[in-house]
């Protein structure tokens, strides 16, 4: 013989659940926690200078302009797409050591100091006139 089992208080689901995530502010100014983690993860767009780069630039006397801030991170954009990790970009008279994956520029050299250098653990080049 088989015995039924009774529940003397049925599970009810409610029809009208609202979801179990944390209130959103309605403030535009407002980040999650969330977001602020990811932005610090996902690399920006723009490029940075390492310290060693930016004394580089100033004591050689290196400037470079929007338009030319511009030239690099396409050049970085395409050498990350063909796969490069670490690249010389020649953009006018600097030659600039970039760390592909950071976006960051390593070391900066000009014209004169480029004389008879060897550059070494690149992977890539990128010639700008």
């Amino acid at each position: 013989m088989v015995d039924s089992v009774l529940f003397p208080n049925p599970v009810q689901v409610p029809t009208n659940r609202t979801p179990s995530r944390t209130k959103q502010n309605s403030d535009a100014g407002t980040v999650s926690p969330f977001a602020k983690v990811l932005d610090g993860k996902m690399p920006s767009q723009g490029i940075t200078f390492s310290q060693h780069a930016q004394e580089r630039l100033k004591e050689r006397g290196i400037n470079l302009d929007k338009t030319e801030m511009e030239k690099l991170a396409g050049a970085v954009d395409d050498v990350a797409r063909k796969g490069g990790r670490e690249s010389l970009v020649l953009l006018g008279d600097a030659a600039l050591v970039v760390s592909v994956k950071n976006r960051t520029v390593v070391t900066a050299l000009d014209r004169n100091s480029m004389q008879g250098n060897v550059f070494t653990n690149i992977d890539s080049a990128v010639l700008f006139k």
